[in-house]
Order: structure tokens, then C-alpha cells, then sequence
């Protein structure tokens, strides 16, 4: 590898999938703020994830519906029947 040309806080970070629970761990460089304490018994730092390949539609073969911030609420409001 060629020198000083890679990131200095390359370390195993874990991802977390909020939809579906699911957690996973991968070397990356991603700026954290918050830690974990995995299976092993170490702390990591924590990425928080919207979607992954344990809840994406592509990947499961079936939709789920996650309402955030109320979405579906609001539409019903606005088209909803009356």
C-alpha cells in the first residue's frame, strides 16, 4: 500500500439496521458519536442505519411499511376519505 494516503481512524465499527433490529460489524472510518457493547464483550462505535440488506423490499422480496414521522397519518389528513 502506498504510504499516507489512507485514513488514520480506518477501526471495526457497528452498524445497526433501527427498522429491523439487525446489527453488523465492518472495518470503516465513519465518524461516530455514540458506542456499542458487542457480543464479545468490547465497545464499538455505533452507526446508526434506516435501512439494510435484512429490511430492504430488493433483498427480503416482500414490502415493509415503516411510518416515519407520522407520513401516513398526515396523508390520511390531507386525502383521506372525509
Amino acid at each position: 500500500m502506498k504510504p499516507n494516503i489512507h485514513p488514520k481512524n480506518f477501526r471495526l465499527v457497528v452498524f445497526k439496521d433501527m427498522s429491523c433490529d439487525h446489527s453488523f460489524m465492518v472495518h470503516s472510518c465513519v465518524e461516530t458519536k455514540e458506542t456499542i457493547k458487542w457480543e464479545d464483550g468490547n465497545e464499538y462505535p455505533l452507526m446508526k442505519l434506516e435501512i439494510s440488506d435484512k429490511s430492504h423490499p430488493f433483498y427480503t422480496g416482500k414490502q415493509q411499511l415503516v411510518d416515519t414521522a407520522g407520513r401516513i397519518d398526515k396523508f390520511m389528513r390531507r386525502y383521506g376519505k372525509k
